[in-house]
């Protein structure tokens, strides 16, 4: 699978410096937490949900979870793993009849609610769990997550399959601020443990915000809302360092969308990457609440989250056309990164304008480059509009 790998091969070359690397579901556990991008999240008792993965690949998603916790009553969690089973013999027998193969189908991940349901839905899944890449954890602490971590370490030697954790940290101990601390130190200890096993850390912010009755509005961004901004703050400040200890972790949740997948078509007709009209497509964006997700993925990058939980297909475009490297980042990094700049020093941006400084910036650059690797490097003069409507288009 590939980033814009949806969108014709003539419209990448004019887009890329350098187009997105190929990764496949055994690629290196540092690649695919970068490129886990937009992570749509599926309710597992959709109806024809193998034709839903199946499409939703055809537009350029590379991750998906479906879901057995909050999307489903209680009542449907038996339905749910039915019919989770049956999609993934469904899929492999696409694989294995269709042009389609294992590395056309997006990385899926379950989301379970108790870590018996690793053990259990593996043994269901049988030969089929070939193409699973691994399970979503909820309600993250050390002790739930160390039941939970155990069971995907027993799954794992029953099927032979190399499986991933993503914990989400969601709960009122973590938001609690006189039990924050200890509860972080917890997850550091047992993350760090079955790190080999933990893919990204995700963050529960809609939970969050349901301890105090609050829901931000579709132009309010989860870093206005002060006690979840203080929240991601401490998680990134221990769980995200880039000393070697941390780990991926991943944007929140974008409640917010208009109904209808052709909603930006005709801006679409009016396209700022063939005609030049940019400020079109920016107005549509604002128009469908989208403005405020568009801030939200800026700050996200900003406060060190790289990804994004999405409930919504119209919401995976916009947050791979914003993790596109740009020709100046790309530039940077590689400048600071060059085998002469070991020693250190400060030197002028090949822009002209700021100054690199070698040893502080070179954790930031190499990041850069990683996230390059997957999203690829824009041309000089491509910008976010003209990757957000190749997306849309293709």
């Amino acid at each position: 699978m590939r980033h814009f790998g949806h969108i014709p091969a003539a419209v990448q070359a004019r887009l890329f410096h350098r187009e997105p690397a190929e990764f496949t579901a055994d690629s290196p556990a540092g690649t695919l937490a970068v490129a886990l991008g937009a992570t749509l999240y599926s309710p597992a008792t959709r109806p024809r949900l193998a034709d839903a993965v199946r499409k939703q690949a055809r537009r350029g998603v590379v991750s998906m979870v479906l879901c057995l916790e909050d999307s489903i009553s209680d009542a449907e969690v038996g339905a749910g793993e039915a019919n989770l089973v049956q999609t993934f013999a469904d899929l492999a027998a696409g694989t294995a009849t269709d042009a389609d193969t294992a590395t056309d189908l997006p990385l899926l991940f379950i989301r379970v609610r108790e870590p018996r349901q690793i053990t259990d839905l593996v043994d269901r899944l049988g030969a089929t769990v070939a193409l699973l890449s691994g399970f979503v954890l909820p309600k993250f602490t050390e002790t739930r997550g160390r039941a939970f971590l155990e069971a995907l370490t027993r799954a794992e030697r029953t099927s032979g399959r190399r499986l991933f954790a993503m914990p989400v940290l969601e709960s009122p101990e973590l938001l609690h601020l006189e039990t924050r601390a200890e509860t972080l130190a917890g997850i550091a200890s047992v993350t760090d443990k079955y790190r080999d096993r933990v893919l990204a850390l995700r963050l529960g912010v809609t939970d969050f915000c349901s301890a105090y009755g609050l829901r931000r509005s579709p132009d309010m961004t989860a870093y206005d809302i002060k006690i979840v901004a203080n929240v991601i703050a401490d998680v990134v400040n221990v769980l995200g360092r880039s000393d070697g200890t941390g780990f991926t972790v991943t944007g929140p949740v974008w409640e917010y969308f208009r109904q209808g997948e052709r909603m930006f078509k005709p801006q679409l007709r009016r396209s700022p990457f063939l005609e030049g009209r940019a400020e079109d497509l920016r107005t549509a964006l604002i128009e469908h609440d989208l403005d405020g997700l568009l801030r939200e993925i800026e700050l996200d990058r900003a406060n060190g989250l790289l990804g994004k939980t999405c409930i919504h297909p119209t919401h995976v475009v916009p947050v791979h056309a914003l993790s596109v490297v740009s020709h100046e980042e790309w530039s940077d990094a590689q400048d600071i990164l060059r085998p002469e700049r070991d020693g250190g020093g400060v030197l002028r941006s090949a822009y002209t304008n700021k100054m690199n400084e070698v040893k502080p910036h070179r954790a930031w650059a190499e990041r850069i480059l990683l996230r390059a690797e997957v999203f690829g490097v824009a041309k000089e003069d491509v910008g976010f509009v003209d990757l957000l409507t190749a997306g849309l288009a293709g």
